[in-house]
């Protein structure tokens, strides 16, 4: 079972810019400073942001936060955009990072989701599901693009209702 962390101060901050009743959605803010942490909880800090900027209404900067800045979801621009417009209401909870393994020169952690909200007809959804992030270590000639933690996957971990 996936454990969830409660909020911290800077979480709670970027729900504050991401909130509907903060400001309307052009106007909506949050921050896109690179996440500095090589650690497990720089990965968590990355899929935090990157909900948080759908949750913002703003596809393009969260797509960025994909491997290859944003080839990686295996959408254009446009394709990512409109999978997301389908969404009236979107939240995520995200939980503790699991611990980093790595491979090749590169650090990979695991990160748990939960995602819930409303489609644009009115229907609910819900379902679990878990980020993959990748960074290359710091080896020689790794550009600090390489270095930042990416998402490489997002998978779904829901378990069919029987």
């Amino acid at each position: 079972m996936a454990r969830f962390l409660p909020a911290t101060a800077a979480l709670l901050a970027l729900a504050a810019a991401c909130t509907p009743a903060a400001e309307p959605a052009a106007r909506r803010t949050v921050p896109e400073t690179p996440v500095t942490d090589t650690g497990a909880e720089g990965a968590a800090a990355v899929v935090r942001a990157y909900f948080g900027l759908i949750e913002a209404g703003r596809p393009a900067a969260a797509r960025r936060l994909w491997s290859g800045g944003g080839d990686g979801s295996g959408k254009t621009e446009a394709d990512f955009a409109a999978d997301l417009a389908r969404y009236a209401a979107y939240r995520a909870e995200v939980g503790a990072p699991g611990a980093m393994e790595g491979a090749a020169g590169s650090s990979y952690v695991e990160v748990p989701v939960r995602l819930h909200g409303r489609l644009k007809d009115g229907s609910p959804f819900s379902r679990d599901a878990v980020a993959t992030l990748r960074r290359v270590n710091d080896v020689p000639g790794a550009t600090a693009e390489q270095r930042r933690w990416h998402i490489t996957d997002i998978a779904d971990r829901s378990t069919p209702e029987g």
